[in-house]
């Protein structure tokens, strides 16, 4: 673990942020920063309530910072690109090939469906997705749509109504700290939308 002493995450960070902000498309109404910026507030919360060592949690929120980046490049396989992007910058801030890679692995675990493997990459699962189960849903999701109709995937309300039914029914929270702050909120979510569609 010596090498961890060498990770300038402050320096990842800042980098990964400033580039985001001066090359993402205005059309990431959802895939902006501000969502790597509250996927990264959500992963240092439950890395606090779920316990996660000093080491983990900086590998963490380095996963965190650059989950999205692969945006830069395309939004096609992103997650991929993400992980490009990290095994280029990362040794320049002094980040080791194994931790490169556990970063990875918790990148590539938030594709959709997501297919956590470890405790860390439940939790960047649960981060990226925590607006769920949160007070906040409606006009998060809203920016997703407004997204979505950008690149031509979905035309109607209705549609979109009908998706986001399809993915809450299928999402499962991971971690512990989630399926307890998270879930109740997030069924009412799906009861509300069940209602609407109903009205079809």
């Amino acid at each position: 673990m010596l090498y961890s002493i060498s990770m300038d995450f402050q320096g990842a960070l800042d980098f990964i942020l400033d580039k985001m902000r001066d090359e993402l498309s205005a059309a990431l109404y959802y895939h902006g920063v501000h969502h790597t910026l509250d996927v990264l507030e959500v992963t240092a919360e439950l890395c606090l309530l779920e316990s996660v060592s000093a080491f983990d949690t900086i590998l963490l929120k380095t996963a965190a910072a650059y989950h999205d980046s692969g945006f830069l490049l395309s939004r096609n396989e992103h997650e991929r690109l993400s992980c490009e992007i990290v095994r280029e910058t990362l040794p320049s801030f002094g980040y080791g090939q194994d931790a490169i890679e556990q970063i990875c692995g918790m990148i590539m675990a938030t594709k959709i469906p997501q297919n956590p493997q470890t405790p860390l990459e439940e939790i960047l699962c649960d981060a990226d997705l925590d607006y769920l189960g949160r007070p906040d849903f409606y006009p998060i999701g809203n920016t997703l749509f407004l997204e979505l109709q950008e690149w031509q995937i979905l035309k109607t309300e209705e549609a979109w109504n009908r998706l986001q039914l399809q993915f809450l029914q299928s999402h499962q929270f991971f971690t512990k700290t989630n399926r307890a702050r998270r879930e109740q909120t997030k069924q009412k979510h799906l009861k509300e939308i069940k209602a609407i569609i109903d009205m079809y």
